[in-house]
């Protein structure tokens, strides 16, 4: 697992390094405003940004660092995808100077940030929208309709072939085997599971009787290491269905039962419903988690969605490590940064309006 994770974060370094030499060290990409609005006044800096976390942001995170390299390309920028729990984890023991998360910081995580930052608090900034999709390995069967209640029975141990008649109901035209049914889930602590049990105990309370959390419930089915290690069971493995950021996916995906009718993912439809939700209330002045309307019924809106936060401190305790973190997260946050996540992983770009929220929040970041 060491020498995966390293391998992992080895790669993006490397992404970001081409990079710079394809820029040719150009200097005069640092005037621009993407990633130019710190404290510093918009100059050049120089120094060491360690992120970790959702492996989820991983295809637009190695974008990001792309781009941000030729806008400050004296910043090294290191980004290990471990997944959503171990990149909090490190943050809150003040490993990494940021952490990438599928889920915002908890009550009890938020009474752990004083130490890692200088005694200051952690804000959640949404920087990447995306939806959870369901692959799945069934040749021969193009299209798969699966209504709430349905997926929440397949997940939970209930419904355990191809052919029943629960999801017969909702294919009529497909050619469904008798084959086992089998479930590909997360071996590590991962906010695209707590995510994706968030939807099926809001659309399927009845046939979902588990909380919410990172770490999966059900025993049996197959376990991966984060996203990567999900599609790789899913794509070798016939009579597989699982979850994962539809960035990774390239195969076969079900359409959801939303109301009715069933949509795909897409990250148009994700976008639906993260502009319908309502702030979470973390009492941290500047934080920007949101509680997503997962039981949305509204005509083309893909309910399984997770939106990635970028956490970071208010106060850290040197002014150029601060200058550093907002210069960075200012770029993610900026037109340019959405547009490359969009680019390199499918996501979808945060409106204009909670831009001008993230942009308001990293403001208040300070060190010294």
């Amino acid at each position: 697992m060491k020498q995966h994770r390293l391998t992992r974060t080895v790669a993006i370094a490397m992404a970001a390094s081409f990079a710079l030499a394809a820029c040719g060290g150009d200097d005069s990409s640092s005037e621009g405003d993407a990633g130019g609005g710190s404290e510093s006044g918009g100059g050049e800096l120089s120094g060491r940004l360690v992120g970790a976390g959702a492996s989820s942001q991983e295809s637009a995170m190695t974008a990001w660092i792309a781009g941000y390299l030729e806008v400050q390309p004296e910043v090294e920028v290191q980004y290990d995808a471990v997944g959503s729990g171990a990149g909090r984890e490190q943050f809150l023991a003040g490993a990494t100077d940021f952490a990438g998360s599928d889920a915002y910081l908890d009550e009890e995580e938020r009474g752990m940030v004083a130490d890692a930052c200088a005694g200051g608090e952690a804000i959640n900034l949404p920087m990447y929208i995306s939806p959870v999709a369901i692959p799945y390995n069934l040749p021969g069967v193009d299209e798969l309709n699966l209504a709430p209640e349905v997926l929440a029975g397949i997940m939970n141990g209930d419904i355990t072939t191809w052919d029943d008649e629960a999801i017969a109901a909702d294919n009529p035209d497909a050619e469904l085997p008798d084959t086992e049914i089998t479930v590909v889930h997360r071996s590590d602590d991962s906010g695209t599971t707590e995510n994706f049990m968030e939807y099926l105990t809001a659309a399927a309370p009845d046939a979902w009787p588990h909380e919410p959390s990172d770490a999966w419930p059900v025993e049996g089915g197959e376990a991966a290491a984060q996203t990567t290690g999900v599609m790789q069971v899913i794509n070798s493995t016939e009579g597989t269905i699982g979850y994962a950021d539809a960035s990774a996916v390239t195969g076969q995906s079900a359409s959801i039962g939303v109301g009715e009718e069933f949509v795909p993912f897409s990250p148009e439809a994700a976008a639906r419903v993260v502009e319908s939700s309502e702030p979470a209330e973390t009492g941290v002045e500047g934080d920007l988690a949101l509680e997503l309307a997962r039981d949305t019924t509204e005509s083309g809106a893909y309910p399984i969605v997770l939106v990635s936060y970028h956490i970071a401190c208010t106060e850290y305790d040197d002014a150029e490590r601060a200058d550093n973190v907002k210069a960075f997260l200012e770029y993610v946050a900026s037109e340019e940064g959405q547009q490359a996540a969009s680019d390199a992983a499918g996501s979808a770009p945060i409106g204009e309006s909670t831009r001008e929220q993230v942009m308001s929040s990293i403001d208040m970041i300070q060190g010294g």
